[in-house]
């Protein structure tokens, strides 16, 4: 992806904010612009207007709000997936709810941030969604889960799935830090139940990458609850 220098000769990442609230879009450039190598080329006030400075600008990172009016955040991701953007986009939002959950990453964005979220929060999530790493506040990762669970959960009664057991070519520690990860675990938490490094943590979870075909946290805890509700017999999701 495209990137500027900073100051000294960093190599920043470029990011677009979008917000229909100017205030709002003046304190998050004030909260990221030139931190830790972060650098704001430009603003919008709309989804369509996102849309056409993505295109303008080739930014990295997009912070989108959800509800904004004329085209809104939503509207505004799937447009920029279906445009082939490079762009990663992280929901920056107020509003919560279960629709805008899924449907923003249904749509293609890489995070799900409250505007609650302290400042430096919000820069760990720009310098991991430029490396395709997602990010969730607090208990956002825990209710995605939850209602992967709601969903399947008849399923998984029907089949006798058994979480506790892995899939074909997964070990049982590489399965027992999948679980944890499915319950909303860190790498810290999951390090500390289990008494691994986190090193090691980080170590099962990219096997569990690999042998499961995923590329984040997110889509390994929804390949262990599809798991759960297929039965342990089925073998490995695809």
């Amino acid at each position: 992806m495209a990137a500027v220098n900073g100051g000294g000769g960093e190599v920043s990442v470029r990011v677009l904010i979008v917000d229909d609230e100017a205030l709002m879009r003046a304190g998050l450039r004030l909260m990221v612009d030139g931190t830790a190598g972060i650098a704001v080329v430009g603003e919008a006030g709309d989804g369509a207007a996102a849309v056409a400075q993505v295109a303008a600008l080739d930014p990295d990172v997009v912070l989108m709000d959800v509800r904004m009016p004329g085209t809104d955040g939503l509207e505004a991701i799937r447009m920029l997936r279906a445009a082939g953007a490079r762009a990663r986009v992280i929901v920056l939002t107020a509003f919560d709810t279960d629709g805008h959950l899924l449907e923003a990453l249904r749509g293609g964005a890489v995070s799900f941030l409250l505007k609650e979220s302290p400042p430096e929060t919000v820069v760990a999530a720009v310098h991991d969604a430029a490396r395709g790493r997602p990010m969730f506040s607090p208990g956002v990762l825990a209710r995605l889960v939850s209602l992967a669970v709601d969903a399947g959960g008849t399923a998984g009664a029907a089949a006798g799935g058994d979480p506790s057991r892995p899939p074909a070519h997964v070990t049982s520690r590489e399965w027992e830090v999948g679980r944890l990860v499915a319950e909303g675990g860190t790498n810290a938490d999951i390090a500390a139940a289990l008494d691994l490094s986190v090193t090691t943590v980080k170590t099962h979870l990219g096997n569990l990458y690999a042998k499961l075909h995923v590329t984040n946290r997110v889509q390994l805890a929804i390949r262990v609850l599809e798991h759960t509700a297929r039965g342990p017999g089925d073998g490995v999701p695809r």
